[in-house]
């Protein structure tokens, strides 16, 4: 097994940053010292018998003497259109905060804002956009952020002429109620 293949290496790291010997270590964790040194060369395989006393000296959970495998972290979503923009997902489905960049058309300001549970950030890239908020209307242009809680009555648009793109973040209910995919 692969994954195991560092348990030896990785233990005597943390044995080293703790500055300890072999031998305290052994003593400490009621092993042999020459059973620690063949563990820690690889010479000797690997038991939740062995590593549990060792880690619980050591300070460390057995996880962490686990080498795992990095999954591919490329997002790889399909992109939706929906009431006038485009939405590209730029995080992972499972990921606990959603980030999106998000491309408007320009539209008229919104009659009837809503309000939802959430929390908003968001990032203009390009163009300019309108953020109603509450009785506010605000202009972002170009490098500008804004955040804001969502329970306050909200509506983003591209004030145009031209189209706009930006990153918006949202936590799980924000992303649920504005990103909706079909």
């Amino acid at each position: 097994m692969d994954e195991l293949a560092q348990v030896g290496p990785r233990l005597r790291a943390a044995r080293i940053a703790k500055g300890w010997t072999l031998e305290r270590l052994a003593r400490a964790a009621s092993i042999s010292a020459s059973t620690l040194s063949r563990l820690e060369s690889g010479k000797r395989q690997a038991s939740l018998e062995l590593l549990v006393p060792l880690t619980r000296q050591l300070g460390i959970a057995i996880e962490d003497l686990i080498v795992t495998t990095m999954a591919d972290p490329r997002v790889r979503r399909q992109s939706w259109e929906s009431d006038g923009m485009v939405v590209h997902p730029l995080s992972p489905e499972t990921s606990p905060v959603s980030t999106y960049k998000v491309h408007y058309r320009p539209s008229p300001p919104v009659q009837e804002l809503r309000s939802h549970d959430g929390y908003e950030w968001l990032y203009v890239l390009s163009g300019r956009m309108r953020l109603q908020l509450a009785d506010r209307e605000i202009v972002l242009y170009k490098g500008e952020a804004a955040e804001f809680d969502t329970h306050t009555p909200h509506a983003l648009t591209a004030l145009g002429p031209e189209d706009a793109e930006v990153i918006s973040i949202f936590n799980e209910a924000g992303a649920r109620f504005h990103t909706q995919a079909p």
